[in-house]
């Protein structure tokens, strides 16, 4: 019987959270390897397991998987979270790669110089309720189905899911005019997996601060 999947990667949200993400819906166990300093991450390297000298890295199936996106592409198809056909993955992988668009601006507050600060948030949420959040509120108002493809989960849903949870932390306001996505986000957030997820104690980590951004660029440097 094959071991748990194991996770290394800094103990924070970052580019691995997508993947606990998804693992959890799943119902998949997990375990993590954090890395906590400079030299944990040099070992790494020097060990040979990371073949592009990057983290997230996940153990699984025998295998030392690397690249976010690929190691995504690997879970979801494993777990049937992946779409029923092409033409339904074509869907998935459209709405994930814009999800991950909106991602890169919700990080970009915490990567800019501090007199950017106010300017990247308020780009951020005229593009979260102007360009990004009205492509998935119409997506669910076309088909009239509980999900975003197929009339079944996949991992656009979770994708989105935990996107909806980030935005509604910067300003639950933004959601006041998408009744279809808040519903998506209530009837997700209940399924027992993911329920299981949300809960105080899990593996979900919190939202990053300026001082674990500090702790980051330490081991990154």
């Amino acid at each position: 019987m094959a071991g748990k999947p194991v996770l290394h990667y800094l103990n924070s949200r970052g580019r691995m959270e997508l993947i606990r993400w998804l693992l959890a819906a799943a119902g998949v166990e997990f375990e993590e390897k954090f890395i906590k300093s400079p030299e944990d991450m040099e070992k790494l390297k020097n060990d040979g397991v990371l073949m592009f000298q990057q983290v997230p890295m996940v153990e699984m199936d025998g295998m030392k998987l690397v690249q976010t996106r690929a190691i995504l592409n690997y879970i979801a198809s494993k777990y049937d979270l992946y779409g029923k056909d092409m033409k339904e993955r074509a869907l998935i992988d459209m709405y994930t790669e814009g999800l991950v668009d909106l991602l890169e601006m919700i990080w970009s507050p915490l990567l800019c110089p501090p007199q950017e600060k106010d300017a990247k948030i308020a780009l951020l949420k005229d593009r979260t309720v102007n360009r990004y959040l009205p492509v998935f509120e119409n997506v669910l108002k076309s088909h009239g189905q509980d999900y975003l493809v197929g009339n079944r989960l996949s991992r656009a849903d979770i994708h989105l899911l935990e996107i909806l949870i980030y935005i509604e932390e910067l300003d639950a306001s933004l959601l006041a005019t998408f009744p279809l996505l808040r519903a998506l986000k209530t009837k997700i957030s209940n399924l027992p997996n993911v329920k299981k997820f949300l809960q105080p104690g899990s593996q979900r980590k919190p939202p990053i601060t300026e001082q674990c951004m500090k702790e980051i660029r330490k081991i990154f440097k």
